[in-house]
């Protein structure tokens, strides 16, 4: 795909056009907050091992850093040390750190560490970013606060970093495809889906075996068979086939609309957890939140997501089911096509349906019951803005859009939402602040 250069060295100076008010230190946080992570998500959307679950594993652990970051720093932020799994006690700030250098200099590492496989245009905006947010943020600092603050960033970063590295996805070969992969015979198995080459084997099969953040353990949140496999006309594994059929033949320009707003496909947008990602950055713009909640809220929704993505897939290959799309060719309408691109790997339950419902459920505990927003998240890709009354009600459009897709049954999504909702529980209990 060809990287847009426009766009990566548009976003590194977006958000340092206007001077900002040197006295105002709160501001240059928020500056490099939402600088910093707006390049995330074009990273993402350029970077070609990211694929959904491996891009929820990013948005984590770079929340945690943007969190951990104000510990100590302003009042508030409580370390999630002790509260998710494996993280050790984080380097304590000394006396008259600048929390706008601290933070800046602990992303732009950040960056460099989960980011270090992008291509030349992703390192270049990185570079453009990091030089361009250091001489706003330093400009009024004496040398030695500076240093010390960057210091302390660096510090946090490479604790979390470290940390990272030992839990099951650091590592990503082939872009996830196994080379080597043994494939179920009964009529019910999943088998690809494309003729692209690598994708003759499912993406990261083992992904569920991951360390988790905030879920006890991957198995916790385990769902109930699907229906029955069945070719039988009048069974109920092939009635969820013939929906997604027929409601494939009569969508309406609003269902095609919501199928392809929350498609969210891997190198043409920032993926299904990015999209989450977006919308709080979106809320946090809106209504001006202090780069400490921001922050807060954003390693709250990683930890959510990330989780999301490793529960999900120890289902998706715990049951191994058969995709819509080849149970329709085999026993319903060899010439059937479906409006979305089915992606490789499992059906049941669906990735985005189980992201979504962890998100709801954790963004809800942060932000309040009935909270309304709009996305503007594909506004460049010429989708119109879409708006919410709550984040129960985005998880759920997400959901129902697989099946407008013809990428899922509906008992795939709405079980989604289940085992979502009850990952989701585990990161809103996590304690950001006093």
């Amino acid at each position: 795909m060809q990287i847009d250069r426009r766009r990566f060295l548009a976003l590194s100076g977006a958000f340092l056009a206007t001077p900002a008010l040197a006295a105002d230190r709160a501001d240059l946080c928020r500056r490099a907050l939402h600088g910093w992570y707006r390049l995330v998500l074009e990273l993402v959307r350029h970077t070609a091992t990211y694929s959904p679950p491996v891009a929820a594993r990013a948005f984590a652990y770079v929340g945690i850093i943007a969190h951990e970051s104000h510990v100590g720093l302003v009042p508030g932020p409580l370390t999630l040390a002790g509260q998710v799994q494996g993280l050790a006690p984080l380097p304590a700030p000394a006396p008259g750190l600048d929390p706008a250098a601290v933070l800046d200099a602990a992303l732009g590492r950040a960056m460099g560490d989960f980011f270090g496989n992008t291509g030349p245009s992703g390192q270049g905006a990185m570079q453009a970013m990091a030089r361009k947010l250091a001489a706003e943020i330093d400009r009024d600092l004496t040398p030695e606060v500076a240093a010390a603050s960057r210091a302390h960033g660096l510090a946090i970063a490479q604790h979390v970093w470290d940390w990272s590295l030992s839990d099951g996805g650091a590592v990503v070969e082939n872009l996830g495809f196994p080379f080597d992969y043994t494939f179920g015979e009964d009529p019910k198995d999943w088998v690809p889906t494309s003729d692209i080459r690598i994708q003759q084997a499912p993406l990261l099969p083992n992904w569920g075996k991951n360390r988790t953040f905030a879920l006890p353990a991957p198995d916790l949140c385990t769902l109930p068979s699907h229906p029955e496999f069945s070719t039988e006309p009048g069974s109920a594994f092939h009635a969820a086939a013939m929906e997604v059929y027929e409601v494939s033949k009569a969508l309406t320009e609003e269902q095609k609309t919501i199928a392809r707003f929350w498609t969210d496909d891997p190198m043409l947008s920032p993926t299904p957890p990015g999209h989450w990602v977006s919308i709080v950055l979106q809320i946090a713009e809106r209504d001006r939140m202090p780069a400490e909640r921001a922050a807060a809220a954003l390693a709250v929704l990683g930890v959510a997501i990330a989780d999301g993505f490793i529960g999900c897939w120890a289902e998706k290959y715990r049951w191994n089911l058969v995709r819509p799309v080849t149970y329709i060719k085999r026993y319903i309408d060899p010439n059937w096509e479906t409006l979305l691109i089915t992606p490789p790997f499992p059906e049941y339950p669906s990735g985005h349906s189980t992201q979504s419902g962890a998100a709801e459920v954790a963004l809800t505990a942060f932000f309040g019951d009935n909270f309304a927003f709009e996305d503007a998240t594909h506004a460049d890709d010429g989708l119109a803005v879409r708006r919410f009354s709550s984040f129960r009600e985005a998880a759920e459009e997400a959901a129902i859009s697989r099946l407008y897709g013809g990428i899922h049954y509906r008992f795939g999504n709405e079980q989604g939402l289940v085992q979502g909702r009850c990952i989701g529980a585990f990161a809103a209990q996590l304690k950001t602040f006093a």
